[in-house]
């Protein structure tokens, strides 16, 4: 039967007045009665495909959050056991270039070489974070996040080879160049695995999926003092014969720290980018076609204007001077507004009080509490050999030295830090980013002030009180600004920056490493061995106290999504 509308559009099919709503308004009842139900059907099926076109979008999307959470894990895995080896890696090398020294000098690397060793990665942190984090935002996250894993481990590999020079440099300056190599590609991955999981996850699991992937640093800082331990142990008997045979076994620590970058290198390199990453490109994009097309029709309308300029512009102006500024001004407001999108730069964007405030807080916050976290878990031995747990290392057994040195090291983080990551990582969606780094900031501060003013006191009256002050500032450490100086600035700054942002954020925190390092810690031996310590600790308690202040320069992200925050700051 012929509808109405079929009548009028000869060309319109059956298939189309099925889904006409007008369609056997004027026609017979027989069409009135089959249609619907042809709808109805059509429509149920629609829904039905489209729950399934659901299901699989929400299966996709969780697939990807969990592969990108557990790729930048591995990655903080690796970064983490490749910083904290440094320290075992160099007692042992004491025992290698320094066993013939004499008197207290035996077996123990000058405290040059220590320093070149353990700042090494940190430097190369520092470039890293500032230069891989800015490629990020330019050329996409997932590709220079993989360039850094390959850079790891080739250089990785190189380091566990470090030897002297017949003539020039010894062991500890080719292990110096090849462990800043490995920095810059541990470094990148600051910026890049916390802008990665940040973009993939939704408000209500972003803080928690950031704060994990972090704990795997915890993970790595374990990990590297149980595969010392597996190695001395298979080397125990050939140690104790001969000292020398240490040799081999800093290579072969140092070494494995290239395996799980190779083992997550294929999922680094398949990565795809996410959408939020996409659609900021995809919009840059447009909006500098958009500029290409004003600036085009700017430049073919300028010859029209200068002749007409003679003839009719005056009489034009003149009679209607208000419709010429608006239509000049609605022009130059809209090129105005596409400029801004393409050209807007990161220090016309920083220039601005507000967002610059938000930088320096998560950068002076991170710097703050790397000083003390990195010149402590960076000379652990030091605290393991204040308890006189680690024994004498220029009289007692090698083997013996360095294992209960890896076991103080391991011991201390299982009470400490990794609870502390823990807590940190089921609460930080409940309480908030503020309220953690803040209380913990406050609670260092106090346990500085303690430990530092009270060293000898405490140790000479208990060393287990000792244990439980130094655990506790280990677990506020982690339970506090540690993460959240991680996870935050994957959040607060817009796509366009956040990686650059983090990236300065996070190479602040590296050059208060640097500081402890190179500066704080190479004076603990004034007044005699580690006789310094109690005030460098005291110290500490000065950086924790600004890293409080600077804290409420942040704004509290917990619960919004990327674009709220963004609109926000």
């Amino acid at each position: 039967m012929t509808t109405a509308r079929q009548a009028a559009d000869p060309e319109m099919s059956l298939e189309q007045s099925k889904y006409d709503p007008t369609a056997g308004t004027d026609g017979a009842e027989e069409d009135t009665e089959d249609v619907p139900a042809i709808e109805n059907i059509d429509v149920e099926l629609q829904q039905r495909q489209q729950e399934l076109d659901n299901i699989s979008d929400e299966r996709k999307t969780n697939w990807e959050m969990i592969r990108a959470f557990l790729v930048c894990g591995a990655a903080f895995f690796a970064d983490a056991y490749l910083m904290f080896s440094s320290n075992v890696i160099v007692m042992i090398m004491g025992y290698v270039y320094y066993h013939d020294s004499a008197d207290e000098s035996r077996n123990v690397v000058p405290n040059k070489w220590s320093t070149l060793v353990k700042v090494a990665v940190q430097t190369g942190c520092l470039l890293g974070q500032l230069i891989l984090g800015r490629l990020g935002d330019r050329f996409g996250r997932t590709g220079v996040f993989a360039m850094g894993a390959i850079l790891v481990i080739i250089s990785t590999v190189g380091a566990s080879f470090s030897n002297d020079a017949v003539r020039g440099f010894n062991v500890f300056v080719f292990l110096f160049i090849w462990l800043v190599l490995v920095g810059i590609g541990v470094g990148g991955d600051y910026p890049l695995a916390a802008t990665i999981t940040s973009e993939y996850a939704d408000e209500r699991s972003r803080g928690k999926m950031m704060a994990a992937v972090f704990a795997f640093q915890g993970l790595g800082n374990v990990s590297a003092s149980i595969v010392a331990i597996i190695v001395l142990a298979c080397f125990k008997s050939a140690i104790q014969s001969d000292v020398y045979t240490l040799d081999y076994v800093w290579r072969i620590c140092l070494g494995f720290g290239a395996i799980p970058g190779a083992v997550s290198l294929y999922w680094r390199l398949t990565m795809p980018e996410s959408a939020r990453f996409k659609e900021e490109t995809r919009r840059r994009q447009l909006a500098t076609e958009a500029l290409h097309e004003l600036e085009t029709e700017s430049l073919l309308a300028k010859p029209a204007c200068i002749e007409a300029g003679e003839t009719g512009s005056a009489q034009t102006a003149s009679a209607d001077p208000q419709h010429t500024r608006e239509a000049g001004g609605g022009a130059m407001c809209e090129e105005q507004t596409t400029r801004r999108l393409t050209d807007e730069s990161f220090s016309q964007y920083f220039g601005q009080w507000r967002h610059l405030k938000v930088l320096l807080g998560t950068s002076l916050a991170w710097f703050a509490v790397d000083v003390a976290f990195y010149g402590i878990n960076l000379n652990s031995s030091v605290v393991i050999s204040a308890i006189g747990f680690s024994g004498d290392v220029q009289k007692d057994d090698p083997y013996r030295v360095l294992t209960r040195n890896c076991l103080g090291n391991i011991i201390i983080n299982l009470l400490g830090s990794i609870p502390g990551y823990i807590c940190a990582v089921f609460t930080i969606e409940r309480l908030g980013r503020k309220p953690i780094q803040l209380f913990g900031f406050a609670a260092l501060t106090v346990l500085y002030i303690v430990i530092g003013f009270g060293y000898h006191r405490i140790l000479d009256a208990s060393n287990v009180a000792f244990i439980v002050l130094f655990t506790l500032a280990q677990f506020f450490q982690n339970f506090g600004p540690n993460v959240t100086c991680f996870v935050w600035p994957g959040e607060v700054f817009p796509t366009r920056f956040r990686a650059t942002a983090h990236g300065i954020s996070a190479a602040a925190g590296k050059l208060g490493a640097i500081v402890a390092q190179a500066g704080l810690m190479s004076i603990k031996d004034r007044g005699g061995p580690n006789a310094f310590i109690p005030h460098l600790i005291e110290v500490f308690a000065l950086f924790t106290l600004a890293g409080f202040f600077v804290t409420f320069w942040i704004p509290e992200t917990r619960g919004k999504t990327l674009e709220d925050i963004e609109g926000e700051t």
